[in-house]
């Protein structure tokens, strides 16, 4: 009776899952990036912004997809806007607007004034698009250094402070966290430990919660396995495989269009639960396989890098770290998953009552991504 009504609980969980995956599209929130200036009395960003969530009003803390959002419709409507018609909608809700952009010396909020506006085409509605908005604010008398952030709603935010060389400061924050005090008479310089463990952070994070294609690739392998030492063996391939193409992929090396490489990795996912399912494949085969897979994988992490905007001094650096979170990221979805299930790992029922309704869910969703990301 207990393995039935575990059966049924993963199975419902699943097709949760299933449901709230189907309302996903290509609408995915990206960070804001600001090449900083700080002069002696004025302080200039200028941003990488996708403008339509914040005009939309779209609170970035909440969602992680405008789809996702209340204001969807309002941020579509945006989205379909030629650049002059977006412009003058941003400058017309400016004053309320730039109260999101935190700039503040010694406790004392500063209001910046919009410089200059660049915005793309509309182009292709389902992909997010990134406008240039230029911002300076004036600084108040004295010598006292500069610290900036977004408000909570308005994502995460990576600040650049310009002319520093390879040691100058590069944050990464979430919604409503400040930079320390950036100074006006030189550069705020920070050393390659910080990184690092900033990129951990950032690698970790795009697993768990944000990588829900990567979780399920994993819980895939979860699900085949009937040991944890094979299974740590093949998250580790998976590691070293993706770690080689976004090397690759984030240096140019290598460039494969994301409508290529997104419905492989969907494809890879309905493979791995089918195979987990009819029950073939070896331990070393697997291990094989995941590394192949893996190759592809680490197309996708590509693009993350590039969002977080992070200088080519530094990509040794960040590189290492992202993929140690990525790793550590894999190994907690392991571990809950283990913490879960693992439980009934030998007994008799649990590759019918378990391993398989898992694995077939895990095809599901894949099977719908295949198809949205080809044809939706």
């Amino acid at each position: 009776m207990f393995p039935m009504i575990l059966s049924r609980a993963l199975a419902l969980s699943m097709a949760l899952l299933l449901t709230i995956s189907a309302g996903a599209r290509a609408h995915e929130i990206r960070p804001t990036i600001a090449d900083v200036e700080v002069g002696a009395d004025e302080v200039t960003l200028t941003l990488r912004i996708t403008l339509e969530t914040i005009l939309a009003g779209i609170d970035l803390a909440t969602v992680e997809d405008t789809n996702d959002a209340p204001e969807a419709f309002l941020y579509d409507r945006f989205r379909a806007m030629e650049p002059d018609t977006l412009e003058a909608a941003l400058r017309a809700d400016w004053p309320r607007i730039a109260r999101g952009f935190l700039i503040e010396v010694e406790g004392q909020r500063l209001t910046p004034e919009i410089v200059e506006v660049a915005i793309p085409a509309a182009g292709d509605l389902e992909l997010p698009r990134d406008s240039i908005l230029t911002i300076a604010a004036a600084l108040p008398e004295g010598q006292a250094g500069v610290r900036l952030g977004l408000a909570p709603g308005y994502g995460t935010f990576v600040p650049r402070q310009v002319g520093g060389g390879e040691d100058a400061y590069e944050g990464f924050l979430s919604g409503g966290e400040l930079t320390p005090e950036l100074p006006r008479a030189e550069v705020l310089t920070e050393g390659a430990g910080a990184v690092f463990l900033r990129y951990i952070g950032a690698g970790f994070e795009h697993i768990v919660p944000l990588g829900l294609d990567h979780i399920l690739f994993v819980l895939g392998l979860f699900f085949f396995a009937t040991q944890l030492g094979p299974l740590l063996w093949q998250v580790s391939a998976f590691t070293v495989a993706h770690t080689i193409t976004l090397a690759l992929a984030a240096t140019n090396i290598v460039t494969v269009p994301a409508a290529v490489v997104e419905p492989l990795i969907a494809a890879s996912i309905v493979y791995v639960g089918i195979e987990n399912t009819i029950g073939r494949g070896t331990t070393r085969g697997r291990t094989a396989l995941v590394f192949a897979f893996g190759l592809l994988h680490g197309l996708g992490f590509a693009s993350v890098l590039g969002d977080y905007g992070i200088a080519s001094e530094r990509f040794a650096v960040a590189l290492v770290g992202f993929n140690i979170g990525v790793e550590f990221g894999q190994l907690a979805v392991i571990a809950m998953a283990f913490a879960l299930t693992g439980w009934f790992l030998h007994r008799s029922w649990y590759r019918k009552a378990i391993a398989i309704p898992a694995s077939l869910a895990i095809s599901a969703v894949g099977a719908y991504w295949v198809v949205e990301r080809t044809l939706l």
